[in-house]
């Protein structure tokens, strides 16, 4: 682990530094010559290390965007050149994600939608769900397949396993019409017999909110957290029958700014969200709205499924200028993507500096809530919740 130099580490070499004032380890993970980074994803390894995936190429929704991994060494700890993994022509291929099928596969999960065409620039309503295979760990990957044909069909959390057996899959539908970004709803794609049929579950008046995190909290008791296209605040919906059916979403306490968002139950109960701390002044609902910032980068937890977000720090806090709309001198931050390893440390990815490479932070749970929660007497490790003093 090298120290972190004196100057600003600007180019993604791969090498992991660590940030004594902020306590964490960094890195920039090269990017393989592409000029687009964005939409990153991890999986753990077995050996211990970290594959992250992630959208490459000239601009998002152009015919040459693929799919590109780089893998964190655990044992030299530097991130490898990126690769290009997947195939399709003409085609722009992002939002990727991985699933640890039960066999021990790794499947790469990601959208394909056809090119950009002159006169329209938005071509999501021809995405379909491409799927790639590996069984060495991500060192070569299976041809692509069609996982979900249905046109129209976006992602990016991967397939979530429940307690009784249950595959889940959020997905949100992509519309051919101006107001497409407005009307896309929610829905997910469930199977019972492991990935060999999946049947459709929509999520009631759930348009404009997109992106869903999906979180089984007790068994059958699962918890949905939304990007919303309103630019106004993170949206959770509630299912108490193993995804059968969803309640209306409702907003959180947490803003968001039409940007993707990242939750996942951590290892003590908790349910940590990565997002940016940002939205817009002027949200209108019903209304898409760009409020341009996606910084700072950070990240909340919440001990009540949701309804409140007691603590939270933020890992990434952008050029800092003031100013809602202050993107000449503010860059782009966004994405993020949170994962907890087996050995508890936390990971996470996000494009970086206007997507010109993935940045790599990694952290414990200490160094988010900021304390030794054991010695302050704050958090009990046995129920895995926050205790009064």
């Amino acid at each position: 682990m090298k120290k972190l130099p004196n100057v600003l580490v600007s180019e993604p070499n791969g090498v992991i530094y660590h940030d004594d004032f902020l306590n964490i380890d960094f890195g920039l993970i090269p990017t393989g010559g592409n000029a687009t980074a964005h939409a990153p994803a991890l999986i753990e390894t077995e050996d211990g290390g970290l594959l992250c995936a992630w959208f490459a190429g000239s601009f998002e929704g152009s015919g040459d965007i693929s799919i590109a991994i780089s893998k964190l060494n655990p044992k030299t700890q530097e991130w490898s050149d990126a690769v290009i993994v997947s195939k399709g022509e003409d085609r722009s291929e992002q939002n990727p994600a991985f699933f640890r099928a039960p066999d021990g596969q790794i499947w790469l999960i990601y959208t394909s939608q056809l090119s950009r065409q002159e006169g329209k620039d938005n071509m999501q309503f021809t995405s379909i769900i491409m799927v790639q295979k590996s069984s060495d760990e991500g060192i070569t990957w299976s041809e692509p397949e069609v996982l979900f044909p249905e046109e129209g069909t976006f992602s990016r959390q991967a397939i979530q396993i429940l307690s009784n057996g249950r595959w889940i899959f959020a997905t949100w539908i992509c519309e051919d019409s101006p107001e497409g970004l407005t009307n896309d709803p929610t829905e997910f794609r469930v199977s019972d017999d492991e990935g060999k049929t999946w049947k459709v579950v929509r999520m009631p008046e759930s348009a404009g909110r997109v992106h869903a995190n999906l979180i089984e909290v007790e068994p059958g008791h699962l918890v949905a957290f939304m990007r919303s296209r309103f630019a106004d605040n993170v949206y959770i919906s509630e299912s108490n029958d193993y995804g059968d059916t969803w309640s209306i979403p409702e907003k959180t306490l947490l803003p968001n700014n039409n940007a993707s968002i990242s939750a996942i139950k951590l290892q003590t109960g908790e349910i940590a969200l990565a997002y940016n701390d940002n939205a817009s002044r002027n949200a209108e609902f019903g209304k898409v709205a760009w409020p341009g910032l996606r910084n700072p980068v950070a990240v909340s937890v919440t001990e009540d499924f949701g309804k409140t977000w007691p603590i939270g720090r933020v890992f990434e806090q952008a050029e800092g200028y003031i100013g809602s709309e202050n993107r000449t001198n503010n860059k782009q931050y966004e994405y993020p993507t949170l994962y907890q390893t087996k050995d508890g440390k936390l990971h996470l990815v996000y494009a970086y500096r206007n997507r010109l490479c993935v940045k790599y932070v990694r952290f414990t749970l200490d160094d988010l809530y900021g304390l030794k929660r054991e010695v302050e007497g704050l958090y009990n490790p046995t129920s895995g919740a926050g205790v009064d003093k």
